[in-house]
């Protein structure tokens, strides 16, 4: 499976996580966001960076998962009704338990901006993650129509 991360290109050679909370993970939990296709990953890119410049170099991630790989998937109906507006403790909880129990380096989760479309988080401390790689890297611009 292939999946796909637009970031700035200064930060696009290797596959590292911040540890910085997010909606799934908590700070100091090492956790890549990554998305089933390249356009989501460029709308999940848009509604985070909040109009920060669409004239900074980008570039987009293309990384191997393998299929036998084990993935947690979180369905959209065990999540509360409210969860897609902004901060979400049931989802802070269930992505810390994810990362906390370490069974599965990947999980998958609905994503927030497209109904029916999914996002993959990255375990950067899961054992398997070593397998899991960064194949390449390609220019990418965003149309002068997003703003």
């Amino acid at each position: 499976m292939l999946l796909y991360r637009i970031t700035k290109a200064e930060y696009a050679d290797k596959l590292v996580a911040s540890g910085f909370r997010n909606r799934w993970n908590e700070d100091g939990e090492f956790v890549i966001y990554t998305s089933e296709s390249r356009s989501l990953a460029c709308l999940e890119n848009l509604v985070h960076r909040s109009h920060s410049g669409n004239d900074t170099l980008f570039r987009t991630m293309v990384i191997f998962i393998p299929d036998e790989l084990p993935i947690l998937h979180i369905q959209e109906q065990n999540l509360p009704k409210n969860w897609r507006e902004g901060f979400c403790s049931a989802c802070l909880k269930l992505g810390q338990k994810w990362y906390s129990e370490n069974r599965y380096p990947l999980l998958t989760v609905p994503t927030s901006v497209i109904p029916n479309e999914y996002n993959y988080l990255l375990n950067a401390h899961h054992p398997s993650f070593k397998r899991i790689e960064l194949v390449s890297t390609e220019d990418f611009l965003f149309d002068s129509r997003f703003g």
